[in-house]
């Protein structure tokens, strides 16, 4: 009877730290989706900045094959950053440079950074910025507004894109740019400032510079 009331005290025990050990695992599995999706933005960087804007990459394998330098290549994405922690296939969603895709995204930059866009990397972002910041800035509302998850573009190869978001549409325990939504997160070199926070607790910063409160 003795070892009986020692297991069911143990057992309630456990099913006790149950919901924070998996609140736990969701926050670390988010810290490393952001940190490989800030490695695939900074590879989209380094990849628009090489052909000076003329043309975006189409998959992530264009980023996993790295850019020529000389007679080899040289390599702007670790293959463990490529695979999406988050979403069932390990696949990017691939973010297209125009206003619904990165109007939100946009909007909630600027509202985390005190009501502005941070500058771009460099002048050759600015022709797939300029429509976004314009819409903006003349309050269209319309043109910027968040997709259902429903009608979310979910491409993941064969498209030009400035950014990617994982597929996985829960409900985050970290809020990137104030967003608390896995799937509203797009890393991209556009908009880049001070990035995610969550309420209470240790900071880290990962690779891109980010600040983000666990």
């Amino acid at each position: 009877m003795a070892v009986l009331a020692v297991m069911a005290i143990f057992a309630v025990s456990l099913l006790a730290v149950a919901p924070s050990i998996q609140l736990e695992v969701q926050r670390e599995r988010e810290l490393e989706a952001i940190r490989r999706g800030e490695e695939v933005a900074d590879a989209i960087k380094q990849y628009v900045i090489f052909y000076q804007g003329a043309k975006l990459p189409q998959s992530i394998d264009d980023l996993l094959d790295g850019l020529p330098q000389g007679t080899k290549k040289r390599q702007i994405l670790r293959a463990s950053a490529a695979i999406d922690p988050l979403s069932e296939d390990g696949k990017w969603r691939l973010i297209k440079a125009d206003i619904r895709s990165l109007g939100p995204f946009a909007k909630s930059v600027q509202e985390y950074n005190g009501g502005l866009l941070p500058a771009n990397p460099s002048q050759v972002f600015d022709r797939y910025a300029i429509v976004i910041v314009n819409s903006l800035n003349t309050g269209s509302e319309s043109d910027s507004g968040a997709a259902d998850d429903d009608d979310m573009d979910v491409a993941t190869e064969n498209t030009p894109f400035i950014g990617v978001a994982s597929q996985n549409k829960a409900k985050s325990v970290i809020t990137y740019y104030g967003i608390e939504k896995e799937s509203k997160w797009i890393f991209t070199p556009l908009f880049r400032g001070a990035g995610a926070s969550n309420t209470g607790g240790t900071t880290v910063r990962p690779p891109a510079g980010n600040n983000i409160s666990r």
